[in-house]
């Protein structure tokens, strides 16, 4: 891990339910990220549940800790390339996890997962947390 993480909605979600481990591995790296994805599928999730106001609540806390990194030109090619080459080999991933995949790349971030399907993107630095 090069200290400069990108968090998958699946991380995220652990840190916000408390896992211990996932909050003292993220003590150790430089620089936190969050994928403007993952904070989409973060406030779906906490507009489906019981304590919507709790959880958005906690989500703009996690967002205004972290940077944020967005999509632009570079991110769109990098994910038609990323998604034709899984295309082809006969392994789709789920399409937010294409673009996750096309921002980690860009920004040359270390993915950090609980998804074992960001394994077969090709180029792709990434560790299960």
């Amino acid at each position: 891990m090069n200290g400069r993480i990108l968090l998958d909605t699946s991380v995220a979600i652990a840190l916000l339910s408390g896992d211990a481990a996932v909050t003292k591995r993220l003590l150790q790296v430089r620089e936190v990220y969050l994928p403007i994805i993952a904070l989409g599928e973060l406030y779906l999730g906490a507009l489906k549940s019981k304590r919507m106001d709790d959880n958005v609540a906690r989500i703009d806390e996690l967002a205004s800790g972290v940077g944020i990194r967005g999509c632009d030109m570079e991110t769109a090619r990098d994910y038609a390339a990323i998604k034709n080459r899984l295309r082809i080999q006969g392994k789709p991933i789920p399409e937010n996890d294409v673009w996750i995949a096309a921002i980690a790349r860009q920004h040359g971030l270390t993915l950090v997962t609980r998804d074992a399907h960001f394994a077969v993107v090709e180029g792709l630095s990434s560790e299960t947390w």
